[in-house]
């Protein structure tokens, strides 16, 4: 498990920090893939914001 404080964030040099945001950047859309496996296989929906509104995305809106 990593684990960074803000100390070790501002000690960490250019290519440490590219690095590190290449990971959190991998692992939002790992997350974003799994949920949208997730609404699929379950026949379910997202609700997110957009342009302020809330909005549902069912799993047919997915498969398009």
């Amino acid at each position: 498990c990593l684990s960074y404080n803000l100390q070790n964030v501002e000690r960490m040099g250019e290519l440490e920090l590219e690095q590190l945001q290449e990971k959190i950047d991998a692992g939002i859309l790992l997350a974003q893939q799994r949920l949208k496996e997730k609404v699929l296989k379950e026949d379910g929906e997202l609700v997110v914001m957009r342009d302020g509104k809330v909005t549902h995305i069912t799993a047919d809106d997915l498969k398009e």
